[in-house]
């Protein structure tokens, strides 16, 4: 039996307070009944001593503390899940905003779910193929990692996060793969982009599209990565299936944090964010695994936008600790026409070495990795060097590394936004631009793969 009230003590922004209620809990979902009729959907964010602090989804204009009556529905959010949300565009709120039916499932699941636990788990051991060599060869994706994306204000990380979600894909072709995109706090004009090249590729028909927008309510923005979750959970441990999420942008999601913390009064941790954003982000991050006895997987990829490019800020600090690596999106390369312009030195994939390799990528992949690394490290650092001596001061070899880093900048790290490459063409691709170095300066890689794999690019 719902529970219905007429004891609203005060309206404080997005926040309604109501008196004298009985057993509610947290989380709980709401409907606010306006004097003029009209509905709105809202959501208990604390309750104590008969005093209930309702979150409402959208404006409070037009509430009072007279004619308001708010109804308390006795569930908290779940979300109706089905095979046939593949090919759909949803809200933050999980309604369909593509025109398309609303859908009709046997299962109605709690959004809230709940972090794999660490004894369920499988070791995350197989090979998700981007077609991004800069990813793919140096800070290779594995099936059930949390691997978030650092960008920054003006940066093409929604190109990129496009283009992963249209060519991602697992290299056994039997094996189901899916796509769930969840987009908070987006512009419309982002909307559509997304939207459009998702229809435009055909990656629509593997993807679920979950699009919370600028002007959506605050608290929409903390429920449109636990809808994206929810179904990629589903689809993954109930219908076997490989499942990429990308969230984006999870700045938009701690912003919002920040807002309903200060709405609801509570003491600021680091730069106003809440203390407590290290266990909410983790709630959201450790939703990403293999599960021991299900053939489904979790991935997960978070793109953020580090306010004035600080890495440690902390949002992408506190992100940092929580998964499995980082992929850093450079403002020089970008200043330079390089696209992807992802900087390949601060980036890190914890869990590479599981997923490369003999049978899986291929078995010069760690040394090609490794070598590449160390000479465009020197190559950077080179071009310091040579900047304050100039380049006639440096010695012949010098002169290669410092050619190598411009060659691995040019043709490496720079490929079209439709362009797929496959891990047996990047490490190619390795191989030829290491052919400039002498053989004897390659001392990362193992010398049986030189002949094998690099003598063919050597002239």
């Amino acid at each position: 039996m719902l529970k219905e009230y007429q004891t609203v003590r005060s309206v404080e922004g997005p926040l309604v307070f109501v008196d004298k209620v009985e057993k509610a809990a947290y989380n709980e979902l709401v409907e606010v009944v306006l004097p003029n009729g009209e509905k709105k959907k809202g959501q208990v964010l604390e309750t104590s001593k008969g005093l209930a602090v309702v979150q409402v989804f959208g404006t409070t204009t037009g509430l009072d503390t007279h004619a308001t009556k708010v109804r308390f529905l006795g569930e908290t959010i779940k979300l109706s899940v089905s095979e046939e949300m593949l090919g759909r565009v949803f809200n933050g709120l999980g309604e369909p905003r593509d025109n398309g039916p609303a859908i009709i499932a046997k299962e109605r699941v709690d959004i809230i779910g709940a972090a794999i636990n660490p004894v369920s788990r499988a070791k995350p051991e197989e090979f998700i193929q981007t077609g991004i060599s800069t990813i793919d060869g140096l800070n290779t994706l594995v099936r059930g990692q949390k691997l978030p994306i650092f960008s920054g204000a003006g940066l093409p990380h929604n190109d990129l996060a496009v283009q992963i979600a249209r060519q991602a894909k697992v290299l056994n072709e039997s094996e189901s793969f899916a796509v769930v995109f969840g987009a908070i706090g987006i512009t419309h004009e982002e909307a559509n982009f997304f939207i459009k090249d998702f229809e435009r590729t055909g990656a629509l028909e593997k993807s679920v599209l979950f699009l919370n927008l600028a002007d959506d309510p605050s608290v929409e923005r903390l429920i449109t990565p636990r809808m994206a979750l929810t179904t990629a959970e589903y689809l993954a441990f109930e219908k076997g299936m490989h499942v990429l999420v990308i969230l984006t942008d999870m700045t938009n999601y701690c912003e919002a944090l920040r807002e309903i913390a200060g709405a609801r009064k509570e003491v600021p941790g680091r730069r106003g964010y809440p203390g407590y954003m290290y266990t909410d982000l983790a709630s959201i991050y450790e939703r990403a695994g293999v599960i021991k006895g299900k053939k489904g997987s979790v991935t997960q990829l978070g793109i953020l936008s580090m306010p004035s490019d600080d890495i440690t800020h902390p949002i992408p600090d506190l992100t940092g600790y929580i998964t499995e690596g980082q992929i850093v999106v450079g403002r020089d390369l970008h200043r330079k026409g390089i696209y992807p312009p992802i900087d390949v030195l601060p980036c890190l994939s914890r869990l590479m070495n599981l997923g490369i390799g003999k049978g899986k990528t291929r078995e010069d992949h760690r040394g090609v990795a490794d070598q590449i690394y160390a000479s465009y490290a020197e190559g950077r650092d080179l071009r310091s060097l040579s900047a304050v001596v100039g380049e006639e001061a440096l010695s012949e070899i010098d002169k290669k590394f410092l050619k190598f880093a411009q060659e691995f900048e040019n043709r490496f790290i720079r490929q079209g936004k439709n362009e797929n490459r496959t891990i047996e063409q990047t490490l190619d691709l390795g191989w030829e631009l290491l052919s400039g170095i002498p053989e004897s300066e390659l001392k990362r890689v193992k010398t049986e793969y030189i002949e094998k794999y690099g003598k063919k690019f050597r002239k």
